[in-house]
């Protein structure tokens, strides 16, 4: 803003005029606090003016301007302070998810591992149960097989014996030249009568 040269006259002729005066001076003390002397009020008239002017210049052109900086600055920080509390609130949603997620994933395969286990030990249980089962009637088979060779042993057992011992008393009489035999009659006969005497 430019000020009128009609403005800036005054102030240059007093300049001047004190300027050709002799190196004199005004006060004894300060002369800037000498409120006798002309020149102090006009530069105090002077000072305000041109400070009001100054404000209104900054106040119209360049206070508006470092407002809306200012502003636009503290809205930019503000929005950013709001996006990074929304990123943490969603950052922290996202962990929590994370250790229920991880935590359910746990109980699952805890829950998993506990079937197939019991799965396991019920197959197991069958499988011993069957082969029980197996083995005792194998056990029973074996059992009946046995007696029943057992049974057929002890009913052969007469005539086997009878045999031998009619082949012994053959042989023992033979060298003797007794000249006597025994009927396989009598041999079995004798047999039976040994067994009984055994059994009772």
């Amino acid at each position: 803003m430019r000020l009128p040269s009609r403005n800036l006259a005054a102030p240059l002729a007093i300049a001047l005029a004190l300027g050709a005066v002799p190196g004199r001076a005004w006060a004894a003390g300060m002369p800037q606090l000498d409120f006798a002397n002309p020149l102090l009020i006009g530069q105090v008239v002077w000072g305000a003016v041109i400070f009001a002017v100054f404000y209104f210049v900054l106040s119209r052109s360049a206070l508006p301007r470092i407002e809306g900086v200012l502003t636009h600055r503290r809205n930019r920080i503000e929005g950013d302070l709001d996006i990074a509390r929304r990123a943490r609130d969603d950052a922290d949603r996202a962990v929590d998810e994370l250790r229920r997620a991880r935590h359910d994933a746990a109980a699952q395969a805890q829950a998993n591992i506990d079937r197939v286990v019991q799965e396991a030990r019920m197959a197991a249980e069958a499988q011993t149960h069957e082969m029980n089962h197996r083995l005792m009637a194998d056990i029973a088979e074996a059992e009946k097989r046995i007696a029943s060779a057992r049974a057929d042993a002890l009913a052969s057992l007469p005539g086997v014996a009878a045999d031998t011992a009619q082949s012994l008393i053959e042989k023992l009489l033979r060298p003797s030249g007794l000249g006597t035999t025994i009927s396989k009659d009598q041999v079995e006969s004798a047999v039976q009568a040994g067994l009984s005497a055994s059994r009772g």
